[in-house]
């Protein structure tokens, strides 16, 4: 069954600008919280700090201090308790009391943010601190607020009551001021995740734009097989990379399409005149002739393996386009172009030389090399005469390779020099052939990143080369 699409589809614009959002929105929320926490971790070491001064200086008034109504040492707590209150002044957020034996006795006269008595929670927790033996800073939680709080025992000698000093700090009068901070942080952030978003659909959107002209001409592509169609690239990222392989995509899809329709045409056209004659000579046979049924048999043999060559060169042809069409390994072009001149000789009768070997290793398929030679060696056994002259070489030079076939025969006019190299041209009609031979060494040249070239001179012969650049070719000095 086919796939159904889903009803909801959701681009990649909005895709991007949701991941974005969330990612900035997470990064955003997860700075606002450390911070946060390392803030309020900080106010409480603040308030702490200042517990701990306070809870010295008492401490060291209770032991070395005098009392003022007195000029003598401390005789009882709560003439501790109420030299503290007349000298220690509050701080912002602080509160102080004094317990003896369990109840609160001394408070401040002066005005403080909050006042320890008016929280019996508070009070009720802070009584046992009277018989406490070490000073103790603790958090205290009640209904009404939330208090940080050092409870400092306050001792006499000699002995007389249970005294305790307390100190106590508003927590969550503390924490507003953090809170009113990261209220504000909340909104600033709120409100740059809203630009951010804003800003990064106009960059998305452009940044997407060359994916969007992509699909648009894809389109364009598929419903009018238009394949010369090509997209502008613009800068060197990787859109523009993307855009160049969809330029090669589409030149190697018009190339392959350019390639069927040739091959179907030249199949239309050359195989056409073999059945025509095929099917004229049965028409017109006399079955009880047996003589015309043997030659009429024979002319349709022939034209038969004429009509399979042909195919076999088309099929080349239409390979040649393709990747695969040649594949390269180590050559040793000494060694291949002895065995061209071998196989060569057996195509007629001639006087088969070497020109020149080049004794050097090169990168490229010897198996699509030696069928060009062989090729232009065919060719040049077509417009030669027997006996005559056909050489064979090979040579390297700084810049490129070179394979040539030589001949003496009938030579090649000027102005037919380029047109042999199309297709199914033949300049002299009563040789055997398909007019595929040269176009298909062209091919192979061109496999290997290389061309042919011919010089010739009408009645003296000609030359064709395989010319492969050095690219291709790798050059052993010194063998």
């Amino acid at each position: 069954m086919p796939r159904r699409r889903p009803r909801f589809r959701m681009s990649v614009r909005t895709r991007v600008l949701a991941a974005l959002t969330l990612l900035s929105a997470m990064a955003l929320a997860a700075a606002g919280i450390s911070a946060y926490s390392l803030e309020r971790d900080r106010s409480v070491l603040r308030l702490d700090d200042s517990l701990a001064r306070s809870g010295a200086e008492i401490e060291t008034l209770a032991e070395i201090g005098v009392d003022p109504q007195t000029g003598e040492p401390f005789a009882s707590v709560s003439s501790v308790l109420r030299t503290v209150l007349s000298r220690v002044a509050p701080a912002t957020h602080e509160a102080l009391a004094g317990f003896v034996d369990g109840e609160i006795t001394h408070v401040p006269e002066v005005a403080t943010s909050f006042r320890i008595e008016a929280d019996p929670e508070l009070v009720a927790a802070l009584a046992p601190a009277s018989g406490w033996e070490e000073p103790d800073l603790l958090t205290i939680e009640t209904s009404q607020r939330t208090y940080r709080v050092l409870a400092l025992p306050i001792r006499t000698d000699p002995p007389s009551e249970q005294g305790a000093m307390v100190l106590a700090f508003d927590l969550d009068a503390e924490y507003e001021n953090l809170n009113e901070t990261f209220r504000t942080y909340a909104l600033v952030a709120v409100a740059s995740l809203a630009w951010i978003t804003l800003i990064a659909w106009f960059v998305v959107g452009q940044l997407l734009a060359p994916i969007k002209v992509l699909r648009a001409t894809a389109d364009e592509v598929s419903s009018s097989d238009d394949l010369s169609r090509r997209i502008p690239v613009a800068g060197n990222d990787d859109l523009a990379l993307l855009t160049e392989t969809f330029n090669r995509m589409f030149a190697r899809l018009e190339q392959a399409f350019a390639s069927q329709r040739q091959l179907l045409d030249d199949a239309g056209h050359e195989l056409r005149t073999p059945l025509t004659i095929v099917r004229g000579h049965l028409e017109l046979m006399d079955p009880a002739d047996t003589t015309e049924v043997a030659s009429t048999r024979t002319l349709a043999l022939d034209e038969l393996d004429r009509m399979n060559m042909l195919v076999d060169d088309l099929m080349t042809l239409a390979r040649s386009r393709r990747p695969d069409f040649v594949t390269r390994t180590d050559v040793d072009l000494a060694l291949l172009t002895d065995d061209v001149l071998v196989k060569a000789t057996s195509l007629g009768d001639r006087r088969w030389i070497l020109d020149e070997l080049a004794d050097v290793q090169i990168h490229a398929d010897p198996r699509r090399l030696t069928q060009a030679l062989l090729q232009l060696a065919s060719n040049a056994v077509k417009f030669s005469g027997e006996g005559s002259t056909v050489a064979i070489g090979s040579a390297a030079d700084a810049g490129e390779i070179r394979l040539w076939v030589r001949d003496v025969g009938a030579g090649i006019g000027e102005a037919d020099q380029q047109r042999i190299f199309d297709r199914f041209e033949r300049l002299d009609p009563t040789v055997d052939g398909s007019g595929l031979g040269l176009p298909i060494v062209a091919s192979i040249a061109q496999a290997h990143g290389g061309r042919v070239s011919v010089t010739s001179t009408p009645g003296h012969g000609s030359t064709f080369t395989i010319h492969i650049p050095h690219q291709a070719a790798e050059v052993e000095e010194g063998r």
